[in-house]
């Protein structure tokens, strides 16, 4: 079987077609897919506590470090302690922040509804089937 013709292969391929399309709109505002992907994860108003960020977002929370640590520093984002638990730090967008994210939300929605105005309803609907079906197979873990 070539590579080409595995279902991972073009996933992965399909998924760093839109990474790189999203990286060089967000490139226009001082941004990248990654961060714009955060952004739209965190609550406007309550915050995110940031233990739930990664998990939110289908990554460890660890590999967010990095970002989280930039958006801070752009004043993007700021960290504040949980007022009913201390030991939990909630995520919050700054104004800047709120402004990348509609940025970002505006971009997304753009997106999905060019695929869904040039691809028929059902076959979007079969996607997300099977989809939901891989993943359903992955976390059952019992493939190897």
């Amino acid at each position: 079987m070539k590579p080409e013709e595995t279902i991972d292969f073009t996933i992965r391929s399909t998924w760093h077609k839109i990474a790189r399309m999203y990286n060089v709109q967000a490139a226009e505002y001082g941004v990248s897919m990654a961060t714009g992907m955060i952004l739209l994860n965190i609550d406007t108003k309550k915050g995110t506590p940031s233990t739930k960020l990664g998990p939110k977002m289908g990554m460890e929370s660890r590999s967010l470090s990095r970002p989280l640590k930039m958006l801070e520093e752009n004043g993007i984002i700021y960290r504040e302690a949980d007022k009913n638990d201390g030991r939990m730090v909630r995520i919050f967008l700054t104004e800047l922040g709120i402004e990348k994210r509609d940025l970002s939300k505006y971009k997304v929605l753009k997106f999905n509804h060019h695929l869904r105005k040039n691809i028929p309803e059902k076959d979007i609907d079969h996607f997300f089937k099977v989809m939901n079906e891989i993943n359903e197979l992955i976390d059952k873990n019992n493939i190897f």
